[in-house]
């Protein structure tokens, strides 16, 4: 057995204390089982499992939700990826089966969540009922989620407080990387609160009203989430309008300064083009001041356009 792939049991009485293998007075058993999805798959054919949850347990893609199956239930979650180095969005799934007895939780990739969890377990401070400690998982889920969402929202403080001072392109790319957070974090959260929303009003016997507390509990702060990262996308499109906004006006000047250059110089540019034909006729050709003379009007000219584009006031 590799370091990556493990498994751990718990035994935990009615009142949250971790118990011996073999005590007596056990309220349920928490096992876990971590690795990769073939180790799992073995693991979880040694525990007298119906195949179609095995097959839910060891699946190598999953989506949050709740699918009932007899007197349990099959349980998709996902928390945000909070290893070094890895994106956030990039959630990490946690497979459960959950009944009256027994919770068995599989894990494909490290999650700090369980971490918590353990150590609430070890400290004797665990859930009464396999309910309470699902509830209690989808808890510590979310605690870990809104420090990340949080941190969103301040980085679109911060981008919207430098607007002015940051370059567009720059400003661009910050503000789509945050959109596109929001939007891979939503995507997970939003069904995973109607996954607990389903166990909750299932009906369990099993599920305490304690249990069915905390779930309600976890489910309004996942509402809130999900409404928070809503939230966030409308105020990224807000300022990529703005920022869209400020690219047409700098183009729209750029415009209007070559089209008033064009204009400026068009009336001369016609005159020395209708001098310089070479046909007879052409006024002071002879003239040993003619250059001088062209180049009056053509002073004149440009002081009289000048003049006229200041009483229009085109720029």
């Amino acid at each position: 057995m590799t370091p990556e792939n493990h498994a751990f049991t718990y035994l935990i009485s009615n009142t949250g204390k971790s118990l011996a293998e073999g005590a007596p007075n056990a309220a349920f058993r928490w096992m876990h089982i971590q690795g990769d999805v073939a180790y799992a798959a073995a693991a979880l054919s040694e525990l007298s499992l119906d195949p179609v949850v095995v097959a839910a347990l060891s699946a190598t893609e999953t989506r949050p939700r709740c699918t009932p199956h007899g007197d349990g239930a099959v349980v998709i979650l996902r928390g945000v990826n909070l290893i070094e180095g890895a994106a956030p969005e990039d959630m990490i799934s946690l497979r459960v089966w959950i009944e009256h007895s027994r919770i068995i939780s599989v894990g494909i990739r490290p999650l700090g969540a369980l971490d918590d969890v353990v150590a609430s377990v070890v400290g004797d401070r665990a859930p009464v009922s396999s309910g309470a400690m699902l509830a209690n998982i989808a808890l510590r889920l979310v605690d870990r989620a809104e420090p990340v969402i949080a941190e969103l929202n301040e980085e679109l403080d911060q981008i919207e407080d430098a607007l002015k001072d940051r370059d567009i392109a720059e400003t661009r790319s910050a503000v789509s990387d945050t959109r596109r957070m929001a939007i891979a974090l939503r995507r997970h959260l939003f069904p995973q609160r109607d996954a607990l929303t389903t166990l909750e009003v299932e009906g369990f016997d099993w599920i305490a009203s304690l249990a069915s507390a905390h779930l309600r509990e976890a489910v309004d702060r996942l509402t809130r989430l999900c409404e928070e990262l809503d939230m966030i996308r409308e105020r990224c499109q807000v300022v990529q309008d703005h920022v869209l906004d400020v690219r047409s006006e700098a183009m729209n000047q750029q415009m209007l300064v070559l089209t008033l250059v064009a204009a400026f110089f068009l009336p001369l540019s016609f005159l020395t083009g209708l001098l310089g034909i070479n046909v007879g006729g052409v006024p002071l050709a002879q003239s040993a001041f003619g250059f001088w003379i062209i180049c009056g009007v053509l002073l004149a000219i440009g002081v009289l356009e000048y003049v006229l584009f200041r009483i229009f006031k085109l720029f």
